[in-house]
């Protein structure tokens, strides 16, 4: 039996924080993503957030689950008992932000607890990576923290941080003592634009020589849960200008999604390798 033209896959990646779904279509013509959702875990069941975000793509995109021709898991999505496979996360998150970016050959995924560099080629094919090992200083459970203690929503940092005219730079890579210079940065009366902005400076210092690291080069796509910070986005750009690195720092608005457009797309290539060698079995038996 041949396999469809098109087929519908589901990709989920299943970070610390959130959980992420996106439902593609691909097939001869370009590949174009159905439906998506995300939601936050907030110390929930993760499975139970999963089995939610999942419907609620589903449901965005107009199929079931009995449409769907594989459904791909990545992050921390091994143990999801209705899916069919599952890939790593350099991998998807590689494949996920060469389908937003086309000219992307690295990406900077900078997620709840780590971040790590991908240098890939035109095929998504990773070719190098370099992951931090200090303490979460730079991740998004840290700026969570930070936004807490100020009174700040997630949603307010990054235009926060644009605003701010004289960072107050924060030192320390370790997310305790970090907090702690935050504490005293309020006390001594900085503004809260000025505290977020430097830490997101201090952020994309940190970020930028983990790229270099990596010997990334050209477009850089932002990928994670902080990819729509646009502080930590605009942090990054300067940075990198400033040192004249040999990259342009780039992010989507479904930068987020790259993980599980990557996972969904993967399953897509899968299905149609499984399907390709059921033909050829079929044709020798």
């Amino acid at each position: 039996m041949n396999a469809p033209a098109t087929v519908v896959t589901a990709g989920i990646d299943v970070g610390s924080s959130a959980v992420k779904v996106a439902v593609v279509a691909s097939g001869p013509l370009p590949a174009r993503v159905l439906g998506t959702a995300s939601d936050r875990i907030r110390r929930r069941d993760t499975l139970p957030v999963v089995r939610e975000a999942f419907a609620a793509g589903c449901a965005e995109a107009g199929v079931g689950a009995g449409d769907l021709a594989y459904v791909a898991t990545t992050g921390e999505g091994d143990q999801i008992e209705f899916r069919t496979g599952h890939f790593y996360g350099m991998t998807t998150h590689a494949r996920g932000a060469l389908f937003l970016d086309g000219e992307a050959r690295a990406v900077i995924d900078i997620g709840a607890l780590h971040t790590r560099a991908l240098v890939m080629d035109e095929r998504a094919r990773v070719l190098a990576y370099r992951m931090t090992s200090q303490c979460a200083s730079g991740s998004g459970q840290f700026l969570e923290n930070i936004a807490r203690y100020l009174g700040v929503t997630l949603a307010e940092i990054g235009p926060l941080s644009l605003e701010g005219d004289r960072p107050e730079t924060c030192s320390s890579i370790c997310a305790v003592l970090a907090e702690t210079d935050v504490i005293n940065m309020v006390s001594r009366g900085i503004a809260v634009r000025n505290i977020l902005r430097g830490i997101h400076e201090s952020m994309a210092g940190r970020i930028l020589r983990l790229l270099t690291s990596s010997k990334a080069r050209g477009v850089v796509l932002v990928t994670g849960g902080l990819a729509n910070d646009t502080g930590l986005v605009g942090a990054l750009q300067a940075a990198a200008a400033a040192q004249k690195a040999p990259v342009e720092i780039r992010a989507h608005r479904d930068s987020p999604l790259a993980g599980a457009i990557g996972a969904a797309l993967w399953g897509a290539f899968r299905f149609a390798r499984l399907a390709e060698k059921d033909r050829r079995q079929a044709a020798e038996a």
